[in-house]
Order: structure tokens, then sequence, then C-alpha cells
């Protein structure tokens, strides 16, 4: 009995430091906010539940808080989020963790907080192999797609207004519906992150069709978001992907998405780590400047 009265203060000490490990400590529940389409970060597989690289990293965090907490279990809540609402809904409470493929941005930490960096990947543009895209300059004149609420939209806007492109840009309400854009010859490109917009091509009857530039636009380190003002929980998961970094766990969890068939139609992106994820992983950081990961 002394044991259990320990372990249960433990728990409460814990909370005590931490808005939202109280939360969790009240409710026995934790909030993971996903996205639907984000292969292979976030997505839905064949039965609809969430899976994928960023999911398996905040169920490890998941587990920590039980641990950290002395619960017994944890329910796991999971929401769907979109490009727009997935920093309001951490602002707002509704979710502990935004678990996605967010870039982590120096504007952005101004209202949320950023985990330690586990992908960094680069803008460019999908487009369709008859196109002949390859260079910023081919998009000149023609209508340019980017989901809405991405640094890519922000990325292009400037692009345009910089090089006087006189591109025409679109909003898709995902990547989902971006692509579909592009798909269906009412868009001459899609900007978006490299990764994002292979798995999207991959996933499609006819990947070849497709060509993603060679030029890149930006550099998208992403972190999973947590609320800000909370440095105690952000210890708390920090360490964990720490951990991840120093077992050599995170190599296995990257292999699984990257380099493995992945559910549903057991497709294999085939993409080795990059060399700025391997630094990353040996210098970890948590930093919102694109420099930091060249």
């Amino acid at each position: 009995m002394l044991a259990v009265c320990l372990a249960a203060g433990a728990g409460a000490a814990a909370a005590t430091e931490s808005l939202t490990l109280k939360r969790i400590a009240e409710t026995g529940i934790i909030s993971i906010g996903y996205r639907d389409a984000s292969i292979p970060f976030s997505y839905l597989d064949g039965r609809q539940r969430p899976i994928g690289y960023s999911m398996d990293i905040c169920h490890h965090i998941a587990e920590a808080a039980r641990r950290r907490l002395k619960l017994a279990d944890l329910s796991v809540k999971l929401t769907p989020l979109t490009s727009a609402t997935r920093l309001p809904m951490v602002v707002n409470h509704a979710v502990d963790l935004e678990c996605g493929t967010t870039t982590n941005t120096l504007e952005r930490q101004e209202a949320v907080s950023f985990l330690i960096t586990t992908f960094i990947a680069t803008g460019r543009f999908l487009s369709k192999k008859s196109s002949r895209i390859d260079t910023v300059e081919d998009l000149r004149g023609k209508t340019v797609v980017s989901t809405a609420g991405t640094t890519s939209m922000r990325h292009l806007a400037e692009l345009n207004a910089t090089r006087g492109l006189q591109m025409k840009i679109v909003a898709g309400k995902d990547h989902a519906e971006s692509f579909r854009i592009v798909e269906t010859d009412r868009a001459a490109a899609f900007a978006m992150d490299d990764v994002l917009l292979h798995s999207l091509a991959a996933t499609t009857k006819r990947p070849s069709a497709y060509h993603i530039s060679g030029e890149p636009l930006s550099i998208e380190p992403y972190g999973i978001v947590v609320r800000k003002n909370d440095p105690a929980f952000k210890r708390l998961a920090d360490e964990v992907i720490l951990d991840l970094f120093r077992s050599g766990e995170i190599s296995r969890i990257y292999q699984k998405w990257f380099q493995s068939p992945i559910p549903p139609r057991q497709i294999n992106l085939q993409l080795p780590m990059s060399a700025q994820l391997m630094k990353a992983i040996v210098q970890p950081t948590d930093s919102g400047d694109p420099a930091n990961y060249k």
C-alpha cells in the first residue's frame, strides 16, 4: 500500500510541473492530432486508423507520459486535423500532440512549441512528365497549386512576387485534393515538400507519369507540435525522441515507413535517410531556422 501511495505521489508531483500532464493525469486521456493523407507520416490505413512515422513517435511519447504519471492505463484520443486547423487545435488545448508534417518555423514558434526535429524535407514541385516542368522559371504564367495553411503556399506566393512569375496560385484543402488538381489538369504543378510529393505519386496507378523538380524551393524541418509555455511536457517528449536517437530505434522506425512495404497497398517508397536527417540525429535540435539544417 505504501508503494502505491508513493507511486501516486510521484505521478501527482509530475503533473504539477505541467498543465498538459495535469490534464492527462486528471482525465486519463492524452489527445493526439493526426493527418489523414500525409503518407507515410500520418495517414489512414485500410481500416481508417491513423498510422505512420510521426504517429509511431507520438505513441512512444504517450507511453512515456503514462509511465511518468504512474498510470495503470492511458487512453489515446485521436483527433483529425487539417493544415488550417492543426496549430489552433494545439493552442486551444484540443490536442496535446500534433503528429503530422508540420514545418518548424520561427514565425510558428511565436504561437506553439516544436519538439526536436524528426525529419527534414525539401520544398519542390510535382507535375506531369508531359508538361516538361523542372525549374521555377518553367512555372511562369501557369496555374500552380499548394495546400492551404502550409509553408509551401507562403514560399510559392513570395516566389511569385519576387520573380514576377505571373503564376495563378490556387489552394487545395489538403494534400490529396492538391494532388488531384494536378492529376485532373486544373493546375500544371503542385508545390509541396518533396517527401509528400513522392508519397502521393507512389500511390497512383501510374507513378512514372509524374516528375518532381530538381530545383529546391526551401528546407522544411518537421517537428511534432506541443503547446507553448509548458517546458516540463516538452522536456519529457524531447527526452523520448533523444532516447530514440541514442538507441538507434529511430532508424528502425524510419526503415519501417520509408524503406519497407506500408499499408494499405504495401507500397515501398524506397527513400533512404538523407544526410541532413542523419546530421540532425547526431546533433539534435529544435531550431526553426532552415540554415541550421544545411
